[in-house]
């Protein structure tokens, strides 16, 4: 059955950004003489907001001296890295054609994930982009959820979000809403089914199929 609704996570599962990430993280750390973390480390550390993969990756000491560091390097180079996953703007597209609402839930902060969007083309297709730091919450809280869904004037009942990481299945749980997983960023199908995912994909081909699209 086709949702009324569909929320997407961004960062692996619209969009690769994690090489901006995670050369962001590695300047800051640089700046301060600490350890840099590798690739795999800082995408094992995202997914909760920028504070938390910090304190993951330093420690949460560390946060208020590396976060500018990071924040300074990221306007300067955030872009260049930036690319859609396949798919990605088709689904966009083919939910758009449906008259389905689609909008952008992530714990990217917001004018970062508006910039982002906009740079690969996915702002014309989306009905929002709700991100941290646009209003007090980030996923999994329910209020955060609520919001958006204020904004795009839909309910949770009939909504689905699409998501690559347990912060998204807890966030659909939290919100009662609907939950398709994906594995192209930052989770195994074992990680996200043992966070209680029940559908999970390798590919945004079969996301359109189980909401309903050609």
């Amino acid at each position: 059955m086709r949702p009324t609704c569909v929320l997407f996570d961004l960062d692996g599962t619209l969009i690769d950004h994690f090489m901006a990430i995670y050369r962001c993280h590695v300047h800051a750390m640089r700046q301060l003489g600490l350890p840099e973390p590798t690739l795999a480390q800082v995408r094992a550390a995202v997914g909760g907001g920028l504070e938390e993969a910090i304190a993951k990756l330093a420690g949460p000491g560390n946060v208020a001296a590396l976060r500018p560091h990071f924040l300074a390097h990221w306007q300067a180079t955030n872009l260049d890295d930036a690319e859609l996953l396949p798919g990605a703007r088709e689904i966009l597209q083919e939910l758009r054609a449906a008259g389905v609402p689609r909008a952008v839930l992530t714990n990217k902060r917001g004018y970062a994930a508006r910039e982002v969007c906009a740079h690969l083309g996915l702002t014309p297709l989306l009905d929002g982009i709700f991100g941290a730091e646009d209003t007090p919450w980030i996923k999994p809280h329910p209020d955060f959820t609520r919001h958006a869904l204020t904004q795009l004037q839909v309910s949770a009942a009939g909504t689905t979000l699409v998501g690559d990481s347990p912060f998204d299945v807890a966030t659909a749980f939290q919100s009662q809403l609907g939950f398709i997983g994906v594995t192209t960023g930052t989770h195994t199908a074992d990680e996200l089914k043992a966070s209680g995912a029940t559908v999970v994909f390798d590919h945004l081909a079969g996301v359109g199929r189980e909401l309903g699209l050609a």
